[in-house]
């Protein structure tokens, strides 16, 4: 299933990607932001569990703001 998920506190706006029912995160793509390291992050985690993406970036900050890109995507895939 396709998801959609605005993102707050990032210089990225958007984070798309599928989720299928045994919660295997593929097709991560964000809008804005830090293209380079966004795509990276994006392809090294394709294929995760959304729960192993949660455990593994969750809580990552950049320059203060309390999130980063990694952990909006942390939350969107948990939802």
């Amino acid at each position: 299933m396709h998801h959609t998920f605005k993102t707050s506190g990032t210089c990225s706006t958007q984070i798309d990607f599928d989720k299928d029912e045994n919660g295997i995160v593929t097709n991560i793509k964000f809008t804005g932001g830090c293209d380079g390291n966004l795509k990276a992050i994006s392809k090294i985690l394709d294929g995760w569990k959304a729960s192993d993406i949660a455990a593994k970036v969750g809580g990552n900050q950049c320059r203060n703001k309390g999130t980063s890109c990694a952990d909006q995507l942390a939350r969107a895939v948990m939802e």
